[in-house]
């Protein structure tokens, strides 16, 4: 499908593709409880892809513990991820969308503990893992 016809999608389309939980995910920027992700841990080789489009997003051996409470990676796959400014909650962060669908993933930070030092926090619900499938 091509970024176009992504686009082009209704809120209701997206809805019965996503699910609620996922819907309220992506398209919402809505975020899981910490802790509660199905990708919490890191033990997953291969690749995660949005749950949105199925759009590669990050392989699995970036992944780490971050003791933050969600999935957290040191690097994205190039060209995956949009960038967006982010002033909700009284902070500034920098939001990640998948670059396909616009879909919300979660933040980055620049607190990250390998030589990228970025943390991509992820939501679990945004991500499929591609053996899941």
């Amino acid at each position: 499908m091509s970024e176009h016809e992504w686009s082009n999608k209704s809120e209701q389309e997206w809805r019965e593709i996503l699910g609620d939980e996922a819907y309220y995910v992506l398209r919402e920027q809505g975020t899981e409880r910490p802790f509660s992700g199905k990708y919490l841990s890191c033990d997953k080789e291969g690749v995660y892809r949005c749950a949105g489009c199925g759009q590669k997003l990050f392989e699995a051996g970036h992944q780490f513990d971050a003791h933050c409470g969600w999935p957290s990676f040191d690097e994205a796959i190039k060209g995956s991820i949009d960038y967006v400014k982010d002033s909700s909650h009284g902070m500034t962060r920098t939001e990640i969308l998948c670059s396909q669908c616009g879909g919300h993933l979660g933040h980055v930070f620049d607190d990250g503990p390998t030589e990228t030092g970025q943390r991509y926090c992820v939501n679990s619900l945004s991500m499929r893992h591609e053996d899941d499938e």
